[in-house]
């Protein structure tokens, strides 16, 4: 089929980078973005980060201002939502009445905050961080507060720690897992990370079972104000603010109801079609293929995934194909004075070696004897190092790691 008439559901980061993608590449055809919020699409890392933190304002978010759209004859479609895909009549029909034809449908449906649902979640103060409108009641939430509970130490929880922690809140960080990070990082590196917040000031509880919320009188009334975390063994964690931090749903709905294959996240092979050679998915809500982690395939929430996937969808639909390999996965977040980045994907059974402090810190993973990933601290050079001798299979061995050669950037300017 010839395409003419591109549809792009979800305005995200995958979203719309592959409309611009496809007007780079030279595609002439109709692009149309459809997508969820209000305004102009965004970049949302900075919500939990600068923008939390009150030195980033909305405008700035903005991955591109509206004459962008108009000089690349993008349609953009917000706020609107897509309720039914018509695989044999190549079309959307939308939640304002609208219907629209397709030749090519992408799915970049992105992933929705897992929901705490227990006694007193209703409770005012408690806040789930995903969207611009949810930063915004976060940081006026911020200004005061004296105390707050993240739950969840992962990325976003620990991003909005160390910036409750700057602000001289008393910050607890409760997590159903032993460790922190348990299912992104290695335990040398969670253990840094862990000591570079408690010198915060932060608290962990791990292992913790969270029963509910409960106000200041005791209750658990919708409205009255949260004042505390309750925990299985009858403790309480006193908090004013209340972070729900908990992972994230890949939204397959749309795709499932009209008869994709679905199982965490929407199945694609390594083109990110789908069954459906006119439909394909990408970024957040994608599941497929990959030669790098333990896995033979993998959900990734990252914004390099939703750019690799957006860019080689974009080169698949204009040229048949794209530049061989399966892209190195990599990810970043910032904590305050930390600046944790992640090259490759490690596995539960990683051989591993770490070098340096916690605020100055590295651990390779290996396994079978070869890098397959690195974590650093504040060491921005080795993390450059380690994408390009990873993606070349050329990282010192084991072997060689645990002999001391651990500098990165000297054995990829040795190959």
């Amino acid at each position: 089929m010839t395409l003419n008439r591109l549809v792009i559901l979800g305005a995200g980061h995958a979203g719309f980078a592959l409309a611009a993608a496809m007007r780079q590449a030279g595609y002439g055809g109709s692009v149309t973005l459809v997508g969820d919020e209000p305004g102009l699409p965004y970049n949302r890392p900075p919500l939990s980060k600068a923008y939390l933190g009150g030195t980033d304002h909305e405008e700035t978010l903005h991955f591109r201002p509206a004459r962008f759209f108009e000089e690349n004859r993008i349609t953009l479609l917000a706020p609107e939502r897509a309720l039914r895909i018509d695989r044999e009549a190549f079309k959307v029909e939308l939640a304002s009445g609208r219907s629209l034809p397709y030749d090519n449908l992408v799915l970049a449906l992105g992933a929705r905050n897992r929901s705490l649902a227990i006694p007193g979640s209703e409770l005012t103060g408690i806040f789930s961080l995903r969207s611009a409108p949810d930063a915004a009641g976060l940081r006026a939430a911020l200004a005061g507060a004296r105390s707050a509970a993240v739950i969840g130490a992962g990325f976003v929880g620990l991003e909005f720690a160390a910036t409750a922690a700057a602000r001289g809140l008393a910050v607890t960080v409760l997590d159903a897992a032993p460790r922190a990070m348990s299912r992104v990082v290695s335990p040398e590196t969670a253990a840094a990370i862990q000591r570079c917040h408690e010198s915060l000031g932060t608290r962990f509880v791990f292992n913790a079972q969270i029963t509910g919320f409960k106000a200041r009188d005791g209750t658990a009334s919708p409205g009255d104000r949260v004042n505390a975390v309750r925990l299985a063994d009858d403790t309480a964690v006193q908090a004013d603010l209340v972070l729900v931090g908990i992972g994230a749903a890949p939204n397959g709905e749309l795709a499932e109801a009209c008869g994709l294959e679905v199982s965490n996240g929407i199945v694609v092979d390594n083109g990110y079609r789908t069954r459906d050679p006119a439909i394909s998915a990408i970024g957040d809500c994608a599941h497929g293929p990959t030669t790098h982690g333990h896995a033979r395939s993998h959900r990734l929430e990252s914004v390099q995934n939703a750019n690799d996937s957006a860019r080689r969808l974009a080169q698949i639909l204009t040229t048949g194909a794209c530049d061989a390999g399966d892209p190195i996965p990599w990810f970043w977040s910032d904590q305050g004075k930390m600046k944790l980045q992640i090259a490759g994907l490690g596995g539960p059974n990683d051989a591993t070696v770490t070098t340096g402090s916690n605020a100055d810190h590295m651990t390779m993973r290996f396994r079978g004897g070869r890098l397959i990933c690195v974590e650093t601290i504040n060491r921005a050079g080795d993390h450059m190092a380690a994408r390009r001798l990873i993606a070349s299979g050329i990282g010192p061995s084991l072997a060689e790691a645990q002999a001391g050669a651990c500098d990165l950037k000297a054995a990829l300017k040795a190959a």
